[in-house]
Parts: C-alpha cells; structure tokens; sequence
C-alpha cells in the first residue's frame, strides 16, 4: 500500500519530457524510496525502492496512468 501511494505521488511530481530522463527519490534520512524513468515517448515508469514497476504514465494516446501492487497487476487506471 505504502508503495502504492508513494506511486501516485511520483506520478503526480513528474513532468512530461520530450527527452528521456531519471529522477531519484529519497525519504527524509537519504534513503531511496523509488526512481522514476521517463522515455523519449514521454511514457514515465515508476519503480518502488524494491526496484519493482508500481506505476506508467503515458503522454501519448489521451494519456493513461496506471498504478500496480507490489506483485505486479494493475490495481488502478485512469485515461
């Protein structure tokens, strides 16, 4: 659940790129919490700090999130 709504967050702080880039997020102690990758498509994937995808935000195609749990299916999308 944590990784979940840390997903959402990141997805919500991350921009759209035309290029592709990596974000690295920390908690308040320096640790990883999670990275971010965004592709030159403009398409974000989110890992928790297992390393594991727990969100994709696509630009393109009307744009569509989509959030999983720590196993790996999709408990939430939104277009």
């Amino acid at each position: 659940m944590t990784e979940t709504l840390l997903a959402l967050l990141m997805l919500m702080l991350i921009t759209s790129a035309a290029s592709a880039q990596q974000r690295t997020f920390y908690d308040s102690s320096g640790k990883v919490v999670g990275r971010a990758a965004t592709d030159s498509q403009g398409t974000t994937t989110v890992y928790g700090a297992s390393g594991k995808v727990v969100g994709r935000e696509s630009s393109t195609g009307g744009g569509t999130t989509t959030v999983y749990d720590e196993r790996g299916r999709v408990i939430g999308t939104r277009r």
